[in-house]
């Protein structure tokens, strides 16, 4: 759909139920905690290395330190050099943000399309990757800036912004998995205007669902969090569905409503 449709849909969406999302959700985790574990290894075999990389100048800037408590004859040059390392790793650390940013949202999104081939009974994908290519990719990276800068501003704010900015920010992958086709000024518009219609239950839900998922997963001797943390991504998918919906989901009702 385009983006008039989508925000024509987001303006006249259902009202959103919060015991039928919740217990939609626990059903349909039962079908996919799977893919979830699998989903969340391939995020960690990638930022895993990605936070390693951030330490290389950590463990310069100790060298250096130890080099100089050696040889203290040349402060100025040392002092120059630390101040360098420490302007490096203050990008380095935004750099690699961004990466492993971008990188987690677009294998939420693949997640996302995961859950409702799922639940909608369709054949599932193993593309995992599948929006690490062409115009995808440059649209993941903008919204994992959009992100960074959003949730900076709303610190900057004396951070109960953070709680506003958190609903919008959580919608980003699941509108992006299913309107990847729209320019990212346009994504932000539709999270943030979804997000401001059902704030309160989704607030609710996200809450509800990342303390439970922990919780269970801490009961699991701790490693269960591994396979109980794509639980909270479940109550979000619902609520772009029960909202907003698919197009093939409308095609499929009026369908059932003429062979009625």
């Amino acid at each position: 759909m385009n983006s008039n449709q989508l925000f024509e849909k987001i303006e006249n969406s259902k009202p959103v139920d919060f015991g039928g999302i919740f217990n939609k959700s626990i059903e349909l985790f039962k079908k996919v905690w799977l893919q979830g574990f699998i989903h969340l290894l391939i995020s960690m075999v990638i930022v895993i290395p990605l936070i390693i990389i951030m330490y290389i100048p950590i463990i310069a800037l100790a060298g250096l330190a130890g080099f100089e408590d050696s040889y203290g004859d040349y402060p100025n040059q040392f002092e120059e050099l630390s101040i360098g390392l420490a302007i490096l790793f203050v990008i380095l650390i935004i750099v690699v943000s961004m990466v492993a940013s971008a990188f987690q949202l677009g294998i939420t999104a693949h997640f996302y399309r995961v859950c409702k081939q799922v639940d909608m009974g369709l054949p599932e994908t193993n593309s995992y990757f599948m929006f690490f290519k062409g115009k995808y990719l440059g649209k993941l990276f903008a919204l994992a800036i959009a992100t960074f800068g959003i949730a900076l501003l709303a610190i900057l704010l004396c951070y109960l912004p953070i709680f506003y900015v958190m609903v919008p920010l959580q919608l980003f992958g699941v509108i992006f998995a299913f309107n990847a086709e729209l320019n990212t000024s346009d994504l932000i518009k539709a999270s943030f205007k979804f997000g401001n219609k059902i704030w309160l239950i989704a607030f609710g839900l996200i809450f509800i669902s990342s303390i439970l998922s922990q919780l269970v997963g801490m009961i699991l001797c701790f490693v269960g969090i591994f396979f109980t943390a794509s639980f909270v991504y479940l109550p979000v998918y619902y609520m772009y569905k029960d909202g907003i919906g698919f197009e093939d989901q409308e095609e499929s009702d009026n369908w059932n409503v003429i062979v009625e």
